[in-house]
């Protein structure tokens, strides 16, 4: 995408609303270095730096669940954690991995700082509110933590009912409490982004011309707005059944455990998509930069983002199919279950074909981006599995669901979110990473994850459930397997971190735009300036022109 500046009837100057310092023109990270100046700030662009510290921290805590889980599950005894400990484990990983980094991984990182970038915007349209979702997020995660590791929880991720309501200990409140708070930050989030959408495109930015991750932002923005709720109303009974024995769930004094299933799915299934549509997203800016060709059917792929938000809210009935539910209703759920991968088949189709007769570049982001392509189609394939209900019986509640809800979230978003940082580094930090390691890396993913997950297929398939942890010695060696891949997946995980604070000091400056891409936040500085733009930018041409330039530089 290009822009055109010669256009004075329709631009306005960004500077006409601040000093014409040289301290005005330094860049978001040059601007004030005290910790004061970064727990204070306004600045989109730092606060999804924030965003990212914070993340990765919560990411380490779940991984070290994940490490105990699987260290643990080597032999078929459960030597290394009891009973108890292992359910406290893998509430843990769940409820931090789930909570505080799936769901806010990407957008409030990239989206953050990227989404005024793209669509020519000098911040979020409620820059204070968006800090505020960040003191949010992180007082909700700390205590999160605190009341898991410190009281400890056993019921998983989901808190299901009546384990939570009448076996757990008391701090199953105290934990959905945290997880109630966090959603308001959540809201607030994509509150923010859907305004910023609307009102805050610079001119000639139409609805036709928008990046596919804002796109993809602002569908994940309707769900998070629409859906969270759900979620906390459902924490909020759960908390009000435990104090005052009120009958919502309970089915000796009146209530309906099914009723919390489908509430909780109600929201944890288009939460799904609030993880995975952000991905989408970027992986369709990686293609493009990766192919430098326009992406293929643009419309379609803008518009399945928001047909996978819409049909989202509908098949949250699958995770029902032994819980008793209508048979009728349960076919109902099957079919919009398998409708549900149409859109996201048009996205994968098109991609594949805007990597047709590309100009390839094997670069890191791209090969992120190729990883994210197989695990979504091979997860996406045993999601259908899963909607089907014969199949669905078979496997319910075994490893194999692990294994697909990790091939589609865990491996979906971390790759696109490896992915992302591997491509924007250079713009957020102004200083290029050595390329080679990051292709290590990619491979190093690729590897380590299928490793890790894909015998946990097989294991579902031969009837091993998920949450136990002492096991028929015949699938010792999968597991072992299992473990192993974890032990590549968590060098894969620790790589980029050597290596990006390496290139803080010692990478080469990576220039405006190193991979000769398209879109506005490659016509600015790097790193960015304070307030993006010195002059409002006017947009005149579609997204992913590299066929146009191609054009202008053979003539």
């Amino acid at each position: 995408m290009t822009t055109s500046t010669e256009n004075p009837g329709l631009e306005k100057p960004v500077t006409d609303h601040v000093s014409e310092t040289t301290q005005e023109r330094t860049s978001y990270l040059r601007a004030g270095h005290s910790l004061k100046s970064w727990l204070g700030t306004t600045d989109h662009k730092r606060i999804a730096i924030l965003y990212v510290f914070s993340i990765t921290l919560f990411f380490f805590i779940g991984a070290v669940a994940a490490a105990m889980i699987r260290l643990d599950l080597v032999t078929p005894a459960g030597d290394l954690l009891t009973n108890e400990g292992y359910n406290r484990a893998f509430t843990v990983h769940g409820v931090i991995m789930v909570w505080f980094f799936l769901i806010p991984s990407i957008p409030n990182t990239f989206g953050n700082f990227l989404v005024p970038l793209m669509i020519g915007a000098k911040d979020l349209a409620f820059p204070r509110l968006n800090l505020l979702s960040w003191y949010i997020y992180m007082i909700a995660g700390l205590f999160t933590v605190f009341v898991l590791i410190a009281g400890g929880v056993d019921t998983g991720w989901t808190f299901y009912t009546p384990l939570s309501t009448m076996y757990a200990n008391g701090n199953v409140i105290l934990a959905a409490s945290a997880v109630f708070v966090v959603g308001f930050s959540s809201i607030l989030t994509g509150l923010n982004f859907i305004v910023t959408v609307h009102t805050l495109r610079c001119p000639g930015m139409r609805w036709g011309r928008l990046p596919l991750f804002v796109w993809s932002i602002y569908a994940t923005s309707l769900i998070l707005v629409l859906a969270t709720p759900v979620l906390s109303i459902t924490l909020v009974l759960i908390s009000l059944e435990r104090l005052f024995g009120l009958g919502i769930f309970n089915p000796a004094i009146g209530g309906d455990p099914l009723l919390f299933q489908h509430l909780f799915w109600f929201y944890s299934h288009p939460a799904v998509y609030i993880m995975i549509l952000p991905a989408l997203g970027v992986v369709s800016e990686l293609v493009a930069a990766g192919a430098h060709k326009p992406i293929f059917g643009y419309q379609f792929v803008a518009g399945s983002s928001i047909a996978i938000a819409a049909l989202g809210f509908f098949v949250w009935g699958h995770h029902m199919f032994v819980s008793g539910q209508s048979l009728y209703a349960s076919a109902a759920f099957s079919f919009l279950s398998i409708a549900v991968a149409i859109p996201s088949g048009v996205k994968v189709y098109n991609w594949t074909a805007t990597l047709f007769k590309g100009q390839i570049s094997l670069h890191a982001p791209f090969l992120f981006a190729m990883t994210f392509i197989g695990l979504f189609v091979f997860g996406g394939l045993t999601g259908l599995m899963l909607a089907m209900l014969a199949i669905d019986v078979h496997v319910h509640d075994t490893y194999f669901v692990i294994a697909h809800f990790h091939y589609i979230m865990v491996g979906g978003t971390i790759s696109a979110f490896f992915g992302a940082l591997h491509y924007w580094w250079p713009k957020i930090t102004g200083r290029m990473y050595p390329l080679a390691w990051g292709r290590v890396t990619a491979i190093f993913f690729f590897i380590g994850f299928n490793l890790t997950f894909f015998p946990q297929f097989l294991l579902g398939y031969l009837g091993m459930p998920r949450r136990y942890h002492v096991y028929p010695p015949e699938f010792q060696v999968l597991n072992v397997v299992s473990t192993g891949g974890a032990a590549v997946l968590g060098v894969a995980y620790f790589m980029p971190l050597i290596y990006f604070i390496y290139s803080l000091r010692y990478g080469r400056p990576a220039g405006d735009n190193p991979w000769e891409a398209t879109g506005l936040e490659w016509t600015i500085p790097s790193p960015p300036p304070k307030h993006n733009f010195d002059h409002v930018p006017v947009i005149d041409r579609p997204p992913y022109d590299y066929e146009i330039e191609m054009r202008e530089d053979h003539a």
